[in-house]
Order: structure tokens, then C-alpha cells, then sequence
């Protein structure tokens, strides 16, 4: 028998919220902390000796299992904000919480900055020691971190001003555009008001009235937005290039490298082979184009469904049809599914001030998870629902598997379990679709494909633009803005998409360009995952690696974990392949599309 669904998050799974309740939340976390700090913050034997070391490193790992530097009581709360981007008392939680976790954090981190400047002699000892095994990459990415961490002192005042000089200004702008409010024609071919998140769902409706409405909406938000985003974006810029000059970062995008625990010359090389490959979603957009009978689409219109793919899908029937699919995969995937919608830990509707998109957020390996939707029935909402539960599968598995130290999921392997999910739900509805409906969905899933890819990759390399520009110029107007994201979408949509007006200030609400050059990952984890379905095709027991991956975490570097699925993200043959199969694609529908006479 199916659990019933709860639709709004129990965040009292969590922590209750009160008052009372923080504080006490924040007297433990205070005492734990201090009470790791009081012990070895006046010691080096740890630095010496690998069986200190083991020792310390258990402590840091309860610590950091149970307590974090914010409790349960940090994670609530910047839940809660997401729900109410606008709620002055949250945000007084939420800035009370954070300031008090970056002192506890900005105390604590002596002790990996510590591990982390061990002598390199020293090094392997270390790295070699048996009881050390379970911490071994953990190690290794201090070890390589290490030339790039500054004094603690130093350390301390970039994290106490990472919040007025980044994060508040992104908050400041999203919470913005959370609040703006528009009348549109909606569906029912009437005016009414709607939120900005409802506005942008409606930008990829299939009755051109609708969507047009909805641009002509988005486009006057964005512009009286405009001056603050110029403000904002420049600020973000500055304070990046502040961090990077101090720590002596070779480029913009190093730290995001190092962070994902991802060779840079892997990037650059995913980053050469898409680019070098735009002609596949130019191709993509000029049958897009001729199949809704246009000569060019506008700006847009680039993700408008082609096809009767209008159907809505109800909340509770794209329930029982992820579980299906993910119970054919694997039991523990659907069960995993069914706990996280029984209990409370998704939020499927959108509301106003709410934040926009989807996400799934896990912060202490002790925690419950939570996925965030912005649920308004259509085929896209199923393929995120079952996207952010990729994600969701993937934090549970590594629960089961991982100490805390190893608990997470680097950038550069995040989108892969999503990525992979996401698919298996698009193959099972065409296995009951007739010839129309089949080119339908295969539109679909390519212009899904390209988003992810080639879209993704344009955007990385318009962030590589805007810092390099930034850094020459040492400030950029909006309407400089304005043209460089113009450019790099133009580039990989190439002339079937018109550059219409107002599209020059789309960046303004794409959040991915704030928190730097993580988008190359949606297009590795998508390639990734497709050799990765390639190999479930031709033999299921293929998922029990599957399984190995998403149950790894950060126990090794991703380079290591595919080569042990004889993946080798290192090669550009392997790239090259999966933009083989997406070529591939293209070409399948548009035989289809000939045959039915749609072009």
C-alpha cells in the first residue's frame, strides 16, 4: 500500500523553531565546539604522530556528524527562508544562526588548516598509515588545498565578510524579484496576478499568448531590476577577485576546481569539446524551429514544448510514477522515494515569496534531507521532481556508507545521479506512445540535453568572460553585461533563436553565474550519466556500480571512483562519445519528423 504524500515540509523532523529552543541548540553546538578546541588547539602531536591524528580526526568527525557549526538549528532556518524569502523575523533567525556558525566555524578551522600545512615529507606517512584509511582523501585534498589556505587570521576575516560582501547581495536581489507581482494572461485566457515564480513557469506555456504575456512580464521585472543586479553582480565580481589576489589563485575558476576536487585540465577539456561542438544545438534549434513552423524562435520561446505534451500531471500520479520507475532500478531507490514524500520532506507548490526553481538540500550526515519543488503539473515539474530525488537517493545512500568527513558531494559529480534518474521517467513514457507522442518527448529530452550541456557550457564561458572583463576594467555596466550574455547564448543557439529585447537582462535572475563556474558540472554529470545508462542497457547488475558511485561521497576523487566503473573522464574520446549520442538523437527525431511530414 502507497504512503500518503505530505505536499509542505515537517521541518519539525528537524528542529522546532522556537526561541527557547535555538538557544539551547546553539549552547550545545558551543559546548562540543569548545570542547575539540580546548583540547588540541594548543597541540601538534597530531601534526607528528598518525595514530594522534586518528584520534583527533574520530572527534572531528562526531563533531562534525552531530553538531556542525550551526546545529539543526542552521539548517531550519535557512529551510524556512527559502519558503519566505521576505519575512524580516526569518531573516533575523537566519542572520543570528549564520553569524554565530561562522565564529564557531572561524574557530574551528585551525584544525584543518593545520592538517593541511603538514610537512610534505611527512605526507605520505601519513597518507600510508592503516588507521588513517577511512580519512585517506581527506588528507589528500588538504594536502593539496594547502598552498592556497592563508593565516588564520586571514581565513577568519574572509569568512566574516563573505556575508556582506556575496551572499546578502544575492539574497537582496532574489528576494527582489520574489516579490514582484504581475497580471497575465494564464491559460484560462484571463488576466491575472501572478508571482514571479508562476511567471516564469508560464514563459514555456504552448499558447503563445500566454507565454508572451508572461516575457512581456518578466522583461519589465528584470528591467526595473536592472540598476540594483548592475550593483549586486559587480560586488560579487570584486569580492571574488579580492579572495582569489590574496590567495594567489592562477584563475578565476581554480578554486571552484579545487573545491569539486576536479582537475582544471579536465574542465578545460569538457569545456573545449562542447564548445567545439555548437553545432549540435544550433542543428537542434533550427528543427525546433521548422517543427513549430517559424522561420526563427524568439529568445523566449527556446524551451517551448513542442507537441501535445500539455497533459497535466497531478502531484500524486507523478508520485506513483516515479516510484515505478525507480522501483525497476532498484528497491532502495523507491523506498527511498516513498520515506522522503511520506514524511514530509518535500515541498511541492509554489506560493509567493517563495524561492524559485527546485533544489535538494542535505547539510549533516545526521539530518534529515529536503527537496523544494515549485510543482504546477507539467512534464518539465515531473522530470525535476525525479531530478532532485536523484539527489535525494544519492545523500541517502552515502548516509549509509560514509563517515561525515566523507559525507557530500562534489560539484563535479553532483548532476550525475540526478542526471541519471531524471532519464529512466522520459523512457517510460514512450514505451506506451504512438509515433506523434514519441517525437514529442524525443524534442523533449533533446532540449533538455542541450540546456544541460551546451547551455550550461555557454555559461561558463560567459563567467569566464565576466571575470576576466571585470578584472581588466574593474567594473561592468549592465548594459556590458547585457551583450556578453547575449554573446555566449548566441554562440550555441546560433541564428534560429532571435536575441529578441530583453533578453539582454536575463542574467540578471540566473542565480548559477553568483556562485561560480559549477555549471561545467551539469554537463559532465549528464554525459557521465548517460555512459552510465548505456552500460544498465546492456546489463541491469550494471546498477549495483551504480550504487557504489552514488553510496562513495567524497571517499575519493571522482577521477578515481569512474575509472573503477572504467569511466575515464580524463579523456576527450569519452566526451566526444557522449556528444556522439546526442547527435545521434537529433538525427533519430528528425528522421521522425520526415516521416511524419512535420518537416
Amino acid at each position: 500500500m502507497n504512503k500518503k504524500i505530505k505536499t509542505s515540509w515537517d521541518l519539525n523532523l528537524l528542529f522546532s523553531g522556537s526561541d527557547s529552543d535555538l538557544e539551547k541548540d546553539k549552547k550545545i553546538v558551543s559546548e562540543k565546539s569548545s570542547g575539540f578546541i580546548d583540547k588540541w588547539k594548543d597541540r601538534n602531536d597530531y601534526l607528528k604522530d598518525p595514530s594522534v591524528l586518528k584520534k583527533a580526526l574520530d572527534e572531528y568527525e562526531y563533531l562534525n556528524r552531530n553538531f556542525g557549526t550551526s546545529g539543526n538549528a542552521g539548517f531550519y532556518f535557512e529551510l524556512k527562508s527559502s519558503l519566505d524569502q521576505n519575512d524580516p523575523k526569518i531573516k533575523a533567525k537566519f542572520k543570528n544562526i549564520h553569524d554565530f556558525s561562522v565564529k564557531i566555524g572561524n574557530d574551528l578551522q585551525f584544525f584543518e588548516h593545520n592538517i593541511a600545512k603538514i610537512s610534505p615529507n611527512n605526507q605520505t606517512q601519513f597518507l600510508n598509515y592503516k588507521g588513517l584509511r577511512e580519512y585517506r582523501h581527506f588528507l589528500e585534498r588538504l594536502f593539496k588545498q594547502s598552498r592556497y589556505i592563508l593565516s588564520d587570521v586571514e581565513e577568519k576575516i574572509l569568512n566574516l565578510k563573505q556575508a556582506t560582501s556575496h551572499s546578502n547581495w544575492i539574497r537582496m536581489v532574489s528576494g527582489f524579484l520574489s516579490k514582484e507581482e504581475r497580471m497575465v494572461v494564464t491559460e484560462k485566457g484571463k488576466k491575472e496576478n501572478k508571482n514571479f515564480s508562476e511567471i516564469m513557469k508560464l514563459i514555456n506555456s504552448s499558447n503563445k499568448k500566454v507565454r508572451a504575456s508572461a516575457a512581456e512580464a518578466l522583461n519589465d521585472i528584470l528591467d526595473k531590476n536592472k540598476d540594483v543586479a548592475e550593483n549586486e553582480i559587480n560586488s560579487v565580481l570584486a569580492n571574488k577577485k579580492i579572495n582569489d589576489d590574496l590567495r594567489k589563485m592562477e584563475r578565476p575558476d581554480l578554486a571552484r576546481h579545487l573545491d569539486d576536487d576536479i582537475e582544471s585540465e579536465v574542465v578545460d577539456t569538457l569545456i573545449s569539446v562542447v564548445s567545439s561542438s555548437f553545432n549540435i544545438s544550433r542543428k537542434y534549434y533550427a528543427l525546433k524551429a521548422k517543427l513549430m513552423g517559424v522561420k526563427r524562435l524568439e529568445y523566449h520561446e527556446r524551451n517551448v514544448e513542442y507537441g501535445k505534451l500539455s497533459a497535466k500531471y497531478p502531484h500524486d500520479k507523478s508520485v506513483d510514477l516515479i516510484r515505478r520507475v525507480f522501483s525497476y532500478l532498484d528497491k532502495n531507490f523507491s523506498d527511498i522515494f516513498d520515506n522522503w514524500v511520506s514524511q514530509g520532506q518535500v515541498d511541492f507548490f509554489p506560493k509567493k515569496s517563495k524561492r524559485d526553481g527546485a533544489f535538494c538540500a542535505s547539510d549533516l550526515i545526521s539530518q534529515p534531507g529536503y527537496v523544494l519543488l515549485n510543482y504546477a503539473e507539467t512534464l518539465d515539474d515531473v522530470l525535476t521532481f525525479a531530478h532532485e530525488m536523484g539527489h535525494a537517493i544519492n545523500s541517502e545512500l552515502q548516509k549509509r556508507a560514509q563517515n561525515s568527513l566523507n559525507f557530500g558531494t562534489p560539484k563535479s559529480t553532483a548532476e550525475v545521479a540526478s542526471t541519471f534518474m531524471e532519464d529512466f521517467i522520459l523512457k517510460e513514457l514512450e514505451k506506451e506512445s504512438d509515433d506523434e507522442m514519441k517525437l514529442a518527448l524525443m524534442v523533449h529530452k533533446l532540449n533538455s540535453d542541450i540546456s544541460t550541456i551546451f547551455r550550461q557550457i555557454a555559461c561558463y564561458m560567459l563567467e569566464q568572460e565576466l571575470h576576466k572583463q571585470f578584472r581588466e576594467k574593474g567594473y561592468l555596466s549592465k548594459e556590458e553585461i547585457g551583450k556578453l550574455f547575449q554573446k555566449h547564448m548566441s554562440a550555441y543557439m546560433g541564428h534560429a533563436v532571435i536575441q529578441s529585447q530583453g533578453s539582454e537582462n536575463w542574467w540578471i535572475h540566473w542565480g548559477h553565474i553568483r556562485n561560480f563556474f559549477y555549471n561545467y558540472s551539469y554537463a559532465s554529470g549528464l554525459l557521465i550519466s548517460k555512459a552510465m545508462q548505456a552500460r544498465y542497457a546492456e546489463d541491469h547488475s550494471f546498477i549495483s556500480k551504480v550504487k557504489e558511485f552514488l553510496s562513495a561521497g567524497t571517499s575519493d576523487s571522482p577521477k578515481n571512483i569512474f575509472k573503477k566503473m572504467s569511466i575515464d573522464i580524463t579523456d576527450k574520446k569519452f566526451w566526444e562519445s557522449g556528444l556522439g549520442k546526442i547527435e545521434e538523437d537529433l538525427k533519430a527525431a528528425e528522421k521522425l519528423a520526415k516521416k511524419l511530414g512535420k518537416i
